[in-house]
């Protein structure tokens, strides 16, 4: 598929979806994200901090590297960050900064590395070690990371994010897999364009029909609509990802399972769920095929700590994108984020 497909192709197709996503937001349905500062940076990442009380409880967000991280805080009335902002923490967000060199080694080590610096840097700002919480591909770093150094945070807190990857558990991984040939160059950025046409062909009923049916379906509920008018624009805001991070992504966690079997090697170190040994949370979108329980429950049963949740969460209408639901949905927000609230309360 890489021969057929060249990247340059897709590079100018990153380029054409941004100019689309752009107009969107000319039209009002752009990101309304709420204040926020940049208090560190590094060669391909930088760390918010959207404040709070200086003796509040520290959340480090760590964003996924597919797309923008304004997702997180797509529109006021569907905000995770507000939410958590609302309940006294103190949050920071890890942004990845766009991967534009050619040469740069930025795989797992790399990225493992940002969170680490980013942790030691909330932790010491706010007196104590924060939690880290994760969506989807940022959930599943959170997870590797927390893997790696599980004394330096208090909790962590996954959503919707894989860490098995064993065939047969996710249609999506599956078809993934089958697709992304087995000898992925890692020497070009990755255009973010390409990814989702993976994606779109891995799960068409994922990313395409499953969002015709929600606009159809919210076809009476204005809100419903400007949501996921916001999503469509979110969707369309394509990055580049570094090539050894989406080389190790397709080959040691969806070929080869890695991280599950507890030999993904971060820094000469293995690591795998018998390393995950704080206080751990998760959700899981029943309606997601692209991060289901069984690509969860694995791990969690494989963790040596007691303190270990899954929350269930039926996903709902409205959300354009049922892999985004735990962010952005209505329902989500009134049920499942004061559930997450607590556990981080109980657990400060």
């Amino acid at each position: 598929m890489q021969d057929a497909l060249p990247r340059a192709h897709f590079a100018l197709g990153d380029v054409l979806r941004r100019m689309q996503g752009t107009a969107l937001e000319a039209l009002g349905f752009g990101p309304q994200e709420c204040p926020y500062q940049i208090i560190a940076s590094g060669p391909h990442w930088c760390l918010r901090d959207y404040g709070s009380h200086a003796a509040s409880p520290s959340l480090l967000i760590v964003a996924a590297p597919i797309k923008r991280p304004y997702v997180w805080d797509l529109a006021p009335s569907v905000s995770a960050i507000r939410h958590c902002l609302g309940e006294g923490l103190h949050v920071y967000l890890l942004e990845w900064v766009p991967d534009s060199s050619r040469t740069e080694d930025n795989g797992l080590d790399a990225h493992a590395d940002a969170i680490a610096e980013c942790a030691n840097i909330s932790g010491t700002r706010g007196g104590r070690k924060p939690f880290l919480i994760g969506h989807s591909l940022g959930g599943t770093l959170a997870a590797i990371f927390a893997a790696l150094a599980p004394a330096s945070i208090q909790g962590l807190v996954i959503l919707e994010a894989p860490l098995c990857f064993v065939p047969a558990t996710s249609m999506f991984r599956d078809a993934l897999v089958a697709l992304s040939p087995s000898e992925l160059s890692d020497a070009e950025p990755f255009p973010g364009s390409l990814l989702s046409y993976m994606a779109m062909l891995a799960s068409p009923d994922t990313f395409i029909w499953s969002r015709l049916r929600d606009a159809f379906l919210s076809g009476s509920d204005s809100d419903a609509l400007e949501i996921q008018a916001r999503v469509e624009r979110w969707i369309l805001d394509e990055v580049s990802l570094p090539g050894k991070l989406v080389h190790q992504i397709l080959q040691w966690l969806y070929r080869e399972n890695r991280f599950c079997r507890g030999n993904l090697p971060i820094h000469e170190t293995f690591v795998g769920p018998s390393n995950l040994t704080v206080p751990t949370l998760a959700v899981v979108n029943l309606a997601d095929d692209v991060a289901p329980l069984a690509s969860l429950k694995p791990c969690f049963e494989a963790m040596p700590v007691m303190d270990v949740r899954i929350i269930e969460y039926p996903g709902e209408i409205g959300v354009g994108l049922q892999h985004l639901g735990v962010l952005i949905g209505r329902q989500a927000h009134a049920k499942v984020w004061p559930e997450i609230m607590a556990w981080i309360k109980k657990h400060n």
